[in-house]
């Protein structure tokens, strides 16, 4: 299994130079079934991670810029009168694919950003009254400017939450800048990636990943971890239900990926800050400091045993 993780990180590596921990986020996520998040600033190869992957994995991929004047239908699409058959048909919007980048997210509107709930949820989409299942597997990549920039809108709680993590890729280091400049425009060889993994394949892995295990200890050690952010002072309110199962779901596939058929203390600690720190709110006004605070005080607080 971890040849088989290698083989995705490393092709996709050759593209997203110096980024393999991020690399293994993004597969994580995916093979977690759940919807990955990117908060950078602009050019920091978001759009490459995410058609690298597609590529990588053998999955469709389209791509939205989200503007301030994009409406839901641009998204989910819209029927047109056909004349020759004196009916209305319906023409499927971008988001009838299996991977999405969702480019921009929080430079459209709320409404907009909306359009992509029931998808990111529930896998399918309704329009005009009728409901169609989407592709599977569906996979959302969202990117979003700082808040800080003009012209952004933030995500709502709710849409916040249909991500399973957030993550950010950072400047790359001077040995993967030095290798970036000389060897010019990465995206140039994405067409060039190997295929790893089939649709079938990929799904047969969610499979398999379900039936990891976890013991009684581990559940209440989350439990604590769970709790403790909904009484500590520091936090405005704490993870519900949904984000605990989904730290949990991530860390199965943690533990999947490094070969492991049962989930350890630490396969929980490192995805911690990724799966919820777009899931809680600190009370400052310098969130992401004290979100980075926060987590660490978390970790440390709560024991590993029982006491």
């Amino acid at each position: 299994m971890r040849d088989f993780i290698e083989n995705i990180v490393n092709e996709v590596g050759r593209v997203l130079l110096g980024k393999d921990e991020k690399i293994k986020l993004a597969v994580a996520c995916l093979l977690s079934d759940g919807h990955l998040l990117i908060e950078d600033l602009p050019g920091m190869g978001k759009t490459t991670l995410a058609q690298a992957l597609s590529r990588v994995l053998g999955l469709n991929y389209q791509r939205i810029q989200f503007t301030s004047d994009m409406l839901p239908a641009d998204i989910i699409g819209f029927s047109i009168f056909d004349t020759q058959k004196s009916q209305f048909s319906f023409h499927p919007g971008p988001i009838f694919t299996q991977v999405l980048l969702a480019d921009e997210i929080n430079r459209t509107t709320p409404k907009t950003q909306s359009a992509l709930l029931e998808a990111m949820e529930e896998r399918q989409v309704t329009s005009e009254g009728e409901t169609r299942k989407l592709d599977q597997p569906f996979f959302v990549i969202a990117t979003q400017n700082p808040q800080s920039q003009m012209g952004t809108y933030p995500l709502p709680e709710s849409q916040l939450d249909r991500f399973l993590m957030r993550i950010s890729l950072g400047y790359p280091n001077e040995i993967a800048e030095k290798q970036l400049f000389l060897g010019g425009d990465p995206r140039q060889h994405i067409n060039d990636l190997k295929i790893c993994l089939t649709p079938a394949q990929l799904l047969a892995t969610r499979a398999a990943i379900n039936k990891i295990k976890t013991s009684d200890s581990l559940i209440e050690y989350l439990q604590r971890l769970v709790h403790a952010t909904r009484t500590d002072a520091d936090f405005t309110y704490g993870l519900s239900p949904r984000g605990a199962m989904a730290l949990l779901r991530a860390a199965k596939t943690w533990a999947f990926m490094h070969g492991r058929a049962y989930v350890i203390p630490e396969d929980i600690q490192t995805l911690l800050p990724v799966v919820i720190t777009h899931r809680i709110a600190p009370l400052s006004s310098s969130r992401d400091q004290t979100e980075h605070a926060l987590i660490i005080k978390l970790l440390n607080s709560v024991d590993i045993i029982s006491n």
